[in-house]
């Protein structure tokens, strides 16, 4: 039977965050799209993939094949998504045809093989419908409303259901039908909408390393993943300092927090010297240029801007090379304010600004034994290090 895959690339990873949707950000020097795709090009039982994009992607996705060499001609044009992933499946199928089977596979596992590629093709040869699963570990409660546990299901009788989920192609495009006719589009798997349909759905073997990306910690388990694999990733620092001036004013603002004070600071921006640092820190960690290339004092748009957009545009661009930070250090230079009452929030909103655990985030204060001009309260400064992992070709 001819077998043609969809894959759903249409999200925009609202749970990992950032500007730029996962399946196209680097793993190991290339977008998890690219992966996936080489995934299924190489595989020789493959005859046709159709690819579902956001409509504001096909620049991104262009981008993600141009390096693909392999079989290239089995990629079918693009088609967009809609608003959710029923829909986006939708779109594919009526535009992959001339198929006998349909995979269905979400771009975020990039890590799916061979072996489970053949598993998925061989159980609809009897069947209609099949997905992979893999045994359930950990105990399972079922909650109410309020978290009261309601129900413990018998985990040798429970399945996690992972992707390439396989279907005969012209009953999950009836199914598909029938549900949009009906006003039903809130199915995030085709098992459960052919088990809506009333068709029997079987359950193969999966395969714990298919893991879906969708926390930044499943990019680092995927990273040392591809490290063992021989795609090294090699460790850089980077070093940032910021200073201001103090002027009229009744706060400051230091680590993305707003802390009373006697002055302000005279800044074009909001003067956050501590989100400043450690924007020019992770910048230098890349080689990407600093805080004044990519958002320039002469550009008004800066007027008065909150500097958590700075440091969380350098932290995406880390992600967007496929890197890792690993660790964000910031010494901070002033009379005053005290910073102890206020460091754990800085440390919390620094973490959440970079999108790393909160341990991963040091800040310290120190004065200057009233020399200079910080010890003459006339200024704040602040010394930043970055500590990430690249892969060595980015």
């Amino acid at each position: 039977m001819k077998t043609g895959v969809i894959i759903v690339a249409a999200g925009r990873s609202a749970r990992l965050g950032g500007d730029l949707p996962k399946q196209y950000r680097l793993l190991g020097g290339k977008s998890v799209l690219e992966r996936t795709l080489e995934c299924f090009l190489s595989h020789e039982a493959i005859a046709k993939i159709q690819v579902v994009i956001h409509q504001d992607d096909l620049a991104l996705y262009n981008q993600a094949i141009a390096e693909i060499s392999i079989h290239k001609h089995k990629l079918c044009p693009p088609v967009w998504g809609g608003a959710t992933r029923q829909e986006s499946v939708y779109a594919g199928i009526k535009a992959l045809q001339s198929v006998d089977v349909v995979l269905i596979h979400d771009a975020a596992r990039p890590n799916v093989s061979a072996e489970l590629i053949n598993r998925a093709i061989n159980s609809v040869q009897n069947d209609i419908a099949a997905v992979p699963g893999t045994p359930v570990t950990d105990t399972i409660k079922q909650v109410d409303d309020n978290g009261r546990v309601i129900a413990t299901p018998d985990r040798n009788a429970l399945r996690a259901v992972q992707t390439p989920q396989a279907f005969r192609q012209a009953v999950l495009q009836q199914a598909h039908h029938d549900a949009q006719t009906l006003g039903r589009n809130d199915f995030t798997d085709d098992g459960a909408l052919m088990e809506w349909a009333g068709h029997s759905v079987t359950v193969f073997e999966g395969d714990p390393l298919n893991i879906k990306l969708t926390y930044q910690a499943d990019f680092e388990k995927m990273e040392q993943t591809l490290e063992h694999e021989g795609h090294h990733m090699i460790t850089r620092t980077g070093l940032g300092y910021d200073v201001h001036a103090l002027t009229e004013g009744d706060h400051v603002w230091i680590g993305g927090v707003k802390i009373p004070h006697n002055k302000g600071v005279l800044a074009h921006s909001d003067g956050d010297v501590v989100l400043h640092a450690l924007t020019d820190a992770v910048l230098g960690a890349i080689a990407d240029g600093d805080i004044g290339t990519h958002f320039p004092p002469s550009d008004p748009q800066w007027k008065g801007a909150s500097s958590d957009r700075f440091l969380a545009f350098a932290c995406q661009r880390v992600r967007d090379r496929g890197g890792i930070i690993d660790h964000l250090d910031t010494a901070m230079m002033c009379e005053a304010p005290k910073l102890s009452p206020y460091r754990e929030e800085i440390r919390k909103r620094i973490a959440e600004i970079a999108g790393i655990p909160e341990s991963s985030v040091s800040i310290k204060a120190t004065t200057m034994e009233k020399l200079g001009f910080i010890g003459r309260h006339e200024g704040l400064a602040a010394q930043s290090v970055a500590t990430i992992r690249i892969p060595e070709n980015f």
